[in-house]
């Protein structure tokens, strides 16, 4: 008899997890479907995205070893999520082993950007990160991602006022095509080298 899993799902926009030691009723979580964006907010309110969590991936581990967390677990777009057992079995303890791995060295990849790359380098690469996320799809043979200035402040360390600068000078050099919160990626090679351009300065 094949065991039915149980799910929970949360719209987009739905803050699913908050910063703190977790409660009784936390749990840690494997995505089914969506994306969920993590992310450290500072006391003004400035946002910086640790890690996005795709299908397959897991959150919220911090449940399982009571420590305490550090970010919002936020639902990038419409989500469903599987909660994990409290124990979890061998086989599940490694997948969970080798997804955190692999979000360790995605941070440390978002640590070195911030620390090597001018802010146009970043959002380069963070446009190319998000185009392969469900926050995007494909209009005219071209990606196009649904995105906020916010969001993609978050994405590269830096705030609303000064993204939207650099969103303009990308599009006028056409890299992309800017409108209402959706970008339209034109030039995947040009931000592709854009992305792994190396320069000190923000």
């Amino acid at each position: 008899m094949t065991q039915v899993r149980e799910t929970v799902s949360f719209k987009a926009g739905d803050v699913i997890l908050y910063p703190g030691v977790p409660g009784p009723r936390d749990r840690a979580y494997r995505v089914l479907e969506g994306l969920v964006r993590l992310e450290a907010v500072d006391e003004e309110g400035n946002a910086l995205t640790l890690r996005l969590v795709r299908p397959g991936g897991f959150f919220g581990e911090e449940a399982l070893f009571g420590q305490e967390r550090i970010y919002f677990a936020e639902a990038a777009t419409d989500v469903r999520l599987e909660p994990l057992p409290e124990n979890p079995d061998p086989d599940l303890l490694k997948d969970l082993a080798q997804h955190l791995s692999q979000g360790l060295a995605e941070a440390y990849r978002r640590i070195e950007r911030l620390a090597t790359q001018r802010l146009k380098n970043r959002m380069a690469a963070a446009l190319l990160e998000l185009s392969e996320t469900p926050l995007a799809h494909e209009e005219e043979g071209k990606v196009v991602l649904k995105a906020t200035h916010d969001e993609l402040a978050a994405a590269v360390g830096s705030v609303r006022e000064t993204v939207t600068k650099v969103i303009g000078e990308l599009a006028r050099e056409g890299y992309i095509r800017s409108g209402y919160g959706k970008i339209q990626l034109l030039d995947l090679k040009g931000l592709k080298a854009l992305a792994e351009s190396r320069g000190q300065g923000r």
